[in-house]
């Protein structure tokens, strides 16, 4: 038999994995528990495929499941945009809304604002992802994208929703050991701890001063024995006196607030790290990607005047 999808498989099923249980599902769809395994076992027939792990006190999904899964909440999710886009649904936010953000950031910053965001909008399901560097900009991986700087990519839109300055910064204990760097250059005879992330040069600090005619930019190549590529281990290294450090302000404003770090060669700007909501074009009207990108840079701009 040919493999067939139904469309009311997809909520059906979607619903089944959320639930985690043939009788929670049951429950949840006002059905009995025979009723919904039945209606699993039909499905997998004519897929001619597993889509589930049952034992006796809990259900998984097989790897067809998972990727059954993924389609089908994208498929839901643009179902909703649709209705969005033609005024059906009323712009209530509803639906899947994946979302992506780095380690860091999105660990201290993201999730706790996704925690409150579902509390206000309880119909928008959301998915966060974590990861190193963003996904890429070709992969309908993501609804949303919480990343620092603006992608060079016109397939995309992107949303400034907050200032962010990389700042240098050591611990005072570190600089009373080892000196106050006056220029640029003398950073290349400190410990600097270094953080992979992204394609920028691992190991090479853009600082520029001056102004006008006089401005310029330099480009120093700094070493230290330690690196990572997670921001909160490169904070944690700073705050214990091994190095200076290249890190975004929004990460780093509550220790230079309380003194447990300074800032180095603060006369120097370093590039910019904007923090920027970068969603693909298609999704642009849909509520729930417009209510949850207000929402965050919303409260971004509360938490950069001190609210």
């Amino acid at each position: 038999m040919a493999s067939e999808v139904l469309p009311a498989d997809l909520g059906f099923f979607s619903t089944l994995a959320s639930a985690g249980s043939l009788s929670a599902a049951a429950r949840e769809m006002g059905n009995t528990t025979p009723a919904v395994s039945k209606h699993l076992a039909l499905m997998e027939s004519r897929l001619g495929v597993s889509l589930v792990n049952r034992t006796t006190r809990r259900m998984s999904l097989t790897p067809e499941g998972e990727l059954y899964l993924a389609h089908a909440r994208r498929i839901l999710g643009d179902i909703d945009s649709m209705g969005e886009l033609l005024g059906v649904s009323k712009a209530t936010p509803k639906g899947l809304l994946r979302v992506n953000a780095t380690l860091g950031f999105g660990r201290s910053h993201v999730a706790p604002l996704i925690s409150k965001f579902v509390r206000e909008y309880p119909q928008v399901e959301v998915q966060l992802q974590l990861s190193v560097n963003p996904p890429p900009l070709t992969e309908d991986a993501f609804d949303v994208c919480i990343r620092f700087g603006a992608p060079p990519d016109s397939r995309v839109i992107s949303r400034r929703i907050a200032a962010n300055r990389r700042l240098l910064c050591a611990a005072p204990e570190y600089l009373a050991k080892h000196g106050i760097p006056k220029v640029p250059n003398d950073l290349a005879r400190h410990n600097c701890i270094g953080i992979r992330q992204g394609e920028e040069a691992y190991g090479v600090w853009r600082l520029s001063g001056g102004k006008g005619r006089s401005a310029s930019t330099e480009a120093v190549k700094t070493r230290g024995n330690l690196a990572t590529n997670d921001g909160e281990i490169a904070v944690k290294w700073a705050l214990d006196g091994h190095g200076i450090l290249m890190r975004a302000e929004w990460d780093i404003e509550r220790y230079l607030r309380d003194g447990r770090l300074v800032r180095v060669l603060p006369q120097y700007d370093t590039p910019d790290a904007d923090i920027h909501a970068v969603y693909p074009q298609r999704h642009q009207l849909a509520a729930r990607v417009r209510a949850f990108v207000d929402y965050v840079a919303l409260a971004f701009k509360a938490q950069a005047a001190g609210a």
